[in-house]
């Protein structure tokens, strides 16, 4: 089968993929689209460490092809979302609903894949750049089939994300201030999460000004090519600035525009070396930095609950897929995501 692999040098797509069968527990899913998301092409840049070789992708939808002993919420024929969080259901983090926490969601990559006799690691316990992959049951979330596919792919990561970093993590309330640096597909997320949540204010702040039409789709109020401009609109400064670039000094310009009592939430993801300074007497007006893992999302629950958002049009999702690409294209797809070209561009089989 096909797939996206990066062999610690370079990426190729290659035809010759096998996966093994679902064991217990498992799901096996033929994935239909997949969205090119920044962490992918982090794997391949370095910025975050990856063992290669490995099959990319982490934002996925597709139809159950089978399921192993134990699954009963899905079955063959279901149109599922995948989450990338393969969280063991039983730990204290997941048993007060903080799967994010589960110290085996992460750092411990599986090998489903082979490819010529060798095994092959699989990106964030999904690997949707393949035309079917493996995943644990829990990771496997049951869609209206409706939903398109390519729109659906878009939850399990950037939706959940960012929409999710609104919503679990800093909990914006009615009538909150809200600042946006970075207007990618993540920061679109937390602008239409700010406007589901009820902000009254929503500054978006990107450097490139062609993207301030989808900024005010989503549910900017301004937009701003600096965040110099952020206090005319702000004077007193803003309830939360989410931080969705993954640039250090972006990180004390968050801080710094922080209302008291503000909240700076980290989502850009820098080198894992990467070090952000700040005032440590900004932070006394009881203002807070906070960090935050996919959304802090409880997928079975979330990805379900925007998948209704979206048929209820208050969620926009295929207004995220600005491109969609044939697999065999991935290397046009990884650098027009890279140039900033589109807010999402997505691969389909």
């Amino acid at each position: 089968m096909r797939g996206v692999v990066f062999d610690g040098k370079r990426t190729e797509v290659v035809d010759d993929l096998e996966i093994r069968d679902p064991g217990p527990g498992e799901v096996l899913v033929a994935v239909a689209a997949a969205g090119l998301c920044h962490s992918d092409l982090s794997v391949i840049d370095g910025t975050i460490p990856f063992p290669p070789p490995v099959v990319l992708g982490h934002e996925g939808a597709g139809v159950v092809e089978a399921v192993g002993a134990g699954v009963r919420h899905v079955a063959p024929g279901d149109h599922v979302s995948l989450s990338t969080l393969a969280n063991c259901g039983a730990c204290a983090q997941c048993d007060r609903g903080r799967p994010t926490m589960c110290r085996k969601a992460i750092g411990m990559p599986g090998q489903p894949f082979s490819r010529r006799g060798k095994p092959l690691y699989q990106f964030a316990s999904n690997s949707a750049f393949a035309e079917r992959t493996l995943v644990k049951a829990v990771q496997a979330v049951k869609i209206p089939a409706d939903i398109p596919m390519t729109s659906a792919a878009l939850i399990g990561c950037g939706v959940v994300t960012g929409v999710g970093a609104v919503l679990n993590r800093a909990k914006v309330d009615r009538g909150d201030s809200v600042v946006v640096i970075g207007t990618g597909g993540i920061g679109l997320n937390v602008i239409q999460g700010a406007r589901i949540a009820g902000a009254l204010t929503i500054v978006a702040v990107d450097a490139n000004p062609a993207k301030e039409a989808a900024a005010r789709q989503f549910g900017a109020t301004h937009f701003l090519t600096s965040a110099d401009g952020v206090r005319d609109i702000l004077p007193s400064g803003a309830d939360h600035a989410f931080e969705c670039v993954g640039r250090a000094e972006l990180i004390r310009t968050a801080i710094d525009l922080l209302d008291r009592h503000g909240q700076a939430i980290l989502l850009g993801v820098p080198a894992a070396t990467a070090e952000a300074s700040f005032l440590v007497s900004s932070l006394f007006l009881d203002k807070s930095i906070l960090g935050c893992r996919y959304g802090s999302s409880r997928p079975q629950r979330d990805v379900a609950l925007y998948a209704e958002l979206y048929r209820e049009g208050r969620l926009l999702l295929d207004e995220l897929v600005t491109a969609t690409y044939p697999v065999e294209d991935f290397d046009r797809a990884a650098d027009d995501a890279h140039e900033g070209r589109v807010a999402r561009g997505v691969l389909v089989f």
